[in-house]
Parts: C-alpha cells; structure tokens; sequence
C-alpha cells in the first residue's frame, strides 16, 4: 500500500493574524517584565528618600500608577460598553468586560496599598475622607458591574445591564480625581496630572514615578490582550456547545 501523501499546510490570513498577535503579546510580556525589574530597581535604590515619611513614601510609585490604570480600566470599559449598546457587537461587550475585570483588581490594590500608607502617616487604617470614599464607591460600581453579568437571566441581558453600569459610573472617576481639590481633606496632594503643583515632586522623584506609570501601563496593556483572548476561547467554546446541544 502506497503511504498518503501529506498535504502542504497553507498559511491563511488567520495563521499570519494570530503570530501576529502572539508576538505582540509575547513582546509586551518581556517589556513589561523588563521594564517592572527596572521600576523595582529604581523605587528602592534610585529614589533618594523623603524627609518626611522616610521609606513608607515609596509606596507612592506603586500606589499612584495602581490608580492611573484602574481610570483607564474604566474608560476603556465606558467605549466599549457605549460601542456594545450601538453595535451590538460582542468584540467590544468583551472589550469592556475585560477592562472592567482588570480595573477591579487595579482599584482593589489601589485600596490595599493605600491603607498600608494611611496607617504609619495617619495613625490609621482608614479614614472616611472624600478620596478613599470615592475610591471605594467607584469600586462597589464596577463590582456591580460584574455581579450583574454573572446573575442576569441570559447573557445577553446581562451584558446589556452591565453596559448602563459601566457607562453610569465613569462619572465617578473625575469625583476621584479631584475630591482632594472640592472638600477639605488629609489626603496628599496632585503629584502628577493637570492639577499637581510644579514643585510637589523633586525632579529625581518624579522621573521614578513617571516610569513606573509607563511600567504599569505597559502591564495593563498585556492583561488586556491576555484577557480578551481568554474571553475568545470562551465565546467559541460557549457557540460550540450551543450548537452541540442545538443537533441533539
């Protein structure tokens, strides 16, 4: 018997999208990983240390990127969210979706390190103050977000709930952003942004905390793309099963 010959494997546009994708996701990967061992580097041996808080003041290069993201998060799930609710399309519900698990997480380590650094500066774990409240309601928001997809009716109905949620609670994010300008409050100051006075940071300070924003977001970007293929996978395993169950 004579042996088959194996056909030659043709690449499609589809092979040549997805090595694409994955050497951007791969490069993303080694920048990111690169560029935190760098931040590390530079937060605990580059930074000089501050006269006044001493060495708990580095959670600052952790703490202000940590928020920085979750604002992000939140926008990029505020245009996917309203693109869903034009379009339709489950690209940009998966969009929003994905950002909004990202900036959960992001907001939940903005509250923990945040607390680590109230307690040796304030005496206290926490305080009712206008920015950590507001920290915390944007993060019972998209928490809800999430709680919504998972315990609506049907999929579909959730995802639209979810999007009204995600679209409302933006507005949030600028009450965040400038709590510590409307009310009086203990928090510290703008360190960076449109807000932050010119002499807050010395120049050796703010250039640590300026790369380690670029670090994060370098970061944010990965988990994102990670997360959108993950979500992928599960619209077409979901698709499959339903069609699976549909023949039988």
């Amino acid at each position: 018997m004579e042996r088959a010959e194996s056909k030659p494997h043709v690449e499609t546009a589809e092979d040549r999208a997805r090595a694409g994708y994955n050497r951007l996701s791969n490069a993303l990967l080694v920048a990111s990983g690169v560029a935190m061992l760098l931040n590390l580097y530079l937060i605990f041996i580059y930074a000089p240390l501050d006269a006044t808080q001493g060495q708990v003041y580095r959670a600052l290069f952790v703490h202000v990127p940590l928020a920085w993201i979750s604002f992000l998060a939140f926008g990029i799930t505020f245009v996917g969210s309203v693109m869903y609710l034009w379009k339709g399309s489950r690209r940009w519900d998966a969009l929003a979706l994905s950002s909004a698990e990202i900036g959960v997480l992001f907001t939940t380590l903005v509250l923990v390190t945040g607390v680590f650094w109230a307690k040796p500066i304030w005496g206290t774990w926490w305080q009712w103050e206008p920015r950590l409240t507001t920290t915390l309601i944007l993060w019972l928001i998209y928490v809800a977000y999430l709680m919504v997809r998972s315990y609506a009716p049907n999929p579909r109905q959730g995802a639209r709930y979810a999007a009204v949620i995600g679209i409302i609670g933006l507005i949030d994010v600028p009450i965040v952003y400038f709590s510590v300008e409307w009310w009086r409050s203990v928090h510290f100051p703008h360190v960076v942004g449109p807000l932050a006075d010119e002499g807050t940071l010395p120049a050796s300070m703010r250039s640590v905390l300026m790369f380690s924003l670029i670090t994060f977001t370098l970061l944010f970007a990965y988990l994102l793309r990670e997360r959108l293929a993950l979500k992928r996978t599960e619209d077409a395993l979901k698709d499959l099963r339903d069609t699976v169950e549909s023949k039988q």
